[in-house]
């Protein structure tokens, strides 16, 4: 597992987790079986803008609960909001653990219905900008650090651009 913390505290109080399955073109990682992908994962923790505070790389097999604050260490989040994919006990006292903060689980409301879920879409913004990225649609590199650091080239050149 590779991760990159961006060395700055959270300057907003919430951050919104989730990830993204990938697949993969240079070799089998691993597979997602809820997503029947196979491939990489990548995790995000975004601020209300967008912007990524933690950046986690994984192969597809791990799950959303334990990839996300693998070796995160954040400060200053008060509340960490998150889909359905991370509703479990241990996985709420584990961030309380690690970053003093409370867990807020979105639930969709209705079964195979499309509804903006507050606050969740700021997280798939971000990575609908990864996906403009031509060399991230799908990963081809081989180790995971590759992958981890084109996914920061390409947070850089975003945020260079909203500058």
């Amino acid at each position: 597992m590779t991760r990159k913390s961006l060395g700055r505290n959270a300057t907003q109080s919430m951050l919104i987790v989730d990830s993204q399955s990938v697949k993969n073109g240079a070799e089998k990682k691993g597979d997602d079986a809820g997503k029947k992908v196979p491939g990489i994962k990548r995790h995000l923790a975004v601020d209300t803008q967008g912007f990524p505070h933690a950046i986690e790389i994984t192969t597809a097999n791990v799950t959303d609960r334990k990839g996300a604050f693998e070796r995160c260490k954040l400060s200053g989040v008060e509340k960490v909001l998150v889909d359905g994919g991370y509703t479990r006990a241990p996985f709420a006292k584990e961030v309380k653990h690690k970053l003093q903060a409370t867990v807020e689980v979105v639930k969709r409301s209705e079964l195979h219905t499309f509804k903006v879920l507050p606050k969740r879409w700021i997280v798939e913004r971000s990575f609908a900008w990864l996906d403009k990225c031509r060399r991230l649609w799908k990963n081809c590199e081989r180790n995971l650090n590759s992958s981890l650091q084109f996914v920061m080239l390409a947070f850089l050149a975003i945020i260079l651009k909203k500058l």
